[in-house]
């Protein structure tokens, strides 16, 4: 293990990478019982995006870990996915083949761009106050997924998002439980909080659902449901199915769907990088991330795994800074959440029993970890620094989107630095950025 991800040098254990691993896995694994349910309404087998999703990620993970060494797993990236089956195979009613094709064709691209050393020189040359604005900007998006996961915030027509009407509900008085518990645990320095707070939260609600207090979908493994033969039959279904005949009858409307798979992932996937990178202190003194164009060489090839096998863009996860928390600084993290994965194919009903609720805990607890960048954020000095620190911060969850955030933090702080006539602090991959954020608020606005 020393040999291969330099535990000593990175200040870590095989312990402590472990348990990350685990940790990151239990914070993501809802992945695996909502992507079948999303893509399969395009009528894909649901066994068989079940299993493409565990596959995929498992490569895509293991690349990450023995290649660029770093505590980032990958899977099917939500959102991506929503676009995939509702914008796409819906609005535009294209069939799912041809969103798969589109897929393909955007993880190609991305290995081109990552060969190229694009992807890699946009994240190191993101201003430093800018990144850290970015992770802050995560920190309260993720939060914000937590409390809507465990339906402690919801929709609201009059304030657009509120209480619920009643705080008894079994699930919100579990998920606030699981934070305070998990709260008592770091208060008392207890290793492995966050992996504990979410099995501890899942045994009460195992626990008040026997006494009948919570009334929903059963909380117990039911392994009478886990048929991996018709499972990985799916998977045949679904895998290497693409339709590049309609391409070439419809070349425009195919770019604008590769580009709308491209502009989100690459956005998604830069911010959660640098925000989970920056939270471990994995920047350097420059405030760049070592190895990033292998990071994201992963990321693409990952992408490319997961159109062949039959899922939605595969892609960094915010989840990651889960296990980062948890002390995970090197690649072993990352192969215990990709082992996690691959044994999940066998165990599904386990990792699916595990409740919104119980994980909904540990995502505000890492938001509020995440959110502590903000101490890093100079809000004196330069404005068009404090400024674009600040946009990406709110714009992030309150637009729902890591790739908003990014967008309209790098405007502001190029269209000030470009009326203040600092043309000089822009690096030249920042114009390509800057014309790209443009034409998307075109595109949005058209």
């Amino acid at each position: 293990m020393e040999k291969l991800f330099h535990l000593k040098e990175n200040g870590t254990t095989v312990k402590t990478e472990i348990l990350a691993g685990i940790t990151t896995f239990l914070a993501m694994a809802y992945i695996l019982a909502v992507n079948p349910d999303i893509l399969s309404v395009t009528g894909m087998n649901k066994g068989g995006v079940f299993v493409a999703t565990a596959l995929s990620a498992a490569i895509a993970t293991l690349i990450m870990a023995f290649w660029a060494n770093y505590p980032i797993a990958l899977a099917s990236g939500m959102g991506l996915n929503a676009y995939f089956a509702y914008t796409v195979c819906g609005q535009d009613g294209a069939s799912w083949q041809v969103a798969l094709t589109a897929i393909l064709i955007e993880g190609l691209i991305f290995i081109l761009l990552s060969a190229f050393k694009f992807r890699e020189t946009l994240v190191n040359c993101i201003p430093a106050n800018l990144k850290y604005g970015i992770t802050t900007g995560i920190g309260l998006f993720i939060t914000l997924i937590g409390l809507k996961n465990a339906g402690i915030v919801i929709s609201d027509q009059a304030t657009l998002v509120a209480l619920p009407g009643k705080l008894t509900d079994p699930g919100v008085v579990l998920a606030l439980v699981g934070i305070l518990l998990i709260g008592v645990m770091l208060y008392y320095n207890i290793k492995g909080a966050i992996l504990w707070g979410i099995l501890g939260t899942w045994v009460l609600g195992i626990l008040a659902q026997l006494v009948g207090w919570y009334q929903g979908v059963s909380l117990l493994p039911d392994f009478a449901q886990n048929n991996i033969g018709a499972n990985f039959a799916g998977l045949g279904e679904i895998a290497f199915k693409f339709d590049f005949g309609w391409v070439g009858a419809h070349v425009m409307d195919f770019i604008v769907i590769v580009f709308a798979f491209l502009f989100v992932d690459l956005f998604d996937t830069v911010g959660t990088l640098v925000g989970v990178a920056a939270k471990g202190d994995m920047l350097d003194k420059d405030g760049k991330l070592p190895r990033v164009g292998r990071a994201l060489m992963a990321d693409a090839i990952g992408t490319c795994a997961g159109a062949c096998l039959g899922t939605s863009t595969v892609t960094s996860y915010v989840e990651s800074s889960a296990g980062v928390v948890e002390g995970g600084r090197t690649g072993l993290t990352s192969l215990t959440t990709a082992i996690l994965f691959i044994l999940a194919l066998f165990l599904s009903p386990v990792f699916l029993a595990i409740p919104g609720f119980a994980t909904a805990p540990a995502l505000v607890i890492v938001g509020l970890f995440m959110m502590s960048s903000v101490s890093k954020v100079k809000f004196e000095g330069d404005m068009a620094d404090v400024l674009g620190a600040f946009i990406a911060i709110i714009m992030m969850p309150f637009t729902y989107s890591i790739a908003n955030g990014i967008m309209f933090g790098v405007l502001a702080w190029m269209i000030l630095k470009i009326c203040r006539g600092k043309f000089k602090d822009i690096h030249p991959i920042m114009w390509i950025v800057f014309v790209l954020f443009v034409l998307r608020i075109v595109t949005l606005v058209i």
